[in-house]
């Protein structure tokens, strides 16, 4: 580990932690996920590659934490996605300290795959794509300096509160 980084690289959840984490709804993570993906890597999407992304699923799963996202490209952003209708065209799974490694770029994603630290499961070929398009963009793409309040405007607004209780009361069972 480095001594500017305060998550070690072996670092994994503890499991009270993780127990916690399963029990939040997905969508708030998710939200925030997917804003910090288009803050960070919309704009420098090759034009071939957001062709390529759309209409397609995407789940990035922690292990270590017990949860995931799941999220597409729908024109110019990213976008959450509440359900997933059978399985994600692209699942990647890796603990949180991996993930962290690969946005501060101090791991190799090829090195974590090659120990079974980072797993890729279903279309090879656009989890190829995913990778060599993280690889060749310019550093620091996950540099919080970069990020101006302007760029916040981009970020996916929230449900309304009355459309958020809505579907909470279709998910809960019949009296």
């Amino acid at each position: 580990m480095s001594s500017t980084h305060l998550i070690p690289d072996d670092f994994t959840l503890p499991a009270p932690v993780s127990g916690v984490l399963q029990r939040l709804p997905r969508w708030p993570g998710a939200l925030l996920f997917v804003g910090a993906l288009n803050l960070t890597l919309a704009r420098q999407l090759p034009e071939d590659v957001a062709e390529a992304l759309q209409g397609r699923t995407l789940r990035l799963a922690v292990r270590d934490a017990g949860v995931h996202c799941d999220f597409c490209w729908q024109g110019t952003r990213f976008a959450p996605l509440h359900r997933v209708q059978g399985t994600p065209d692209l699942i990647i799974r890796a603990h949180a300290s991996d993930f962290i490694a690969l946005a501060r770029r101090s791991q190799d994603p090829d090195t974590l795959f090659f120990n079974r630290r980072l797993s890729m499961e279903g279309d090879t070929e656009l989890g190829l794509m995913v990778k060599n398009t993280l690889d060749a963009m310019e550093l620091p793409v996950f540099d919080p300096r970069q990020f101006q309040l302007s760029d916040l405007r981009r970020l996916p607004r929230p449900p309304h509160p009355r459309a958020l209780l809505q579907r909470l009361r279709e998910r809960l069972p019949p009296r």
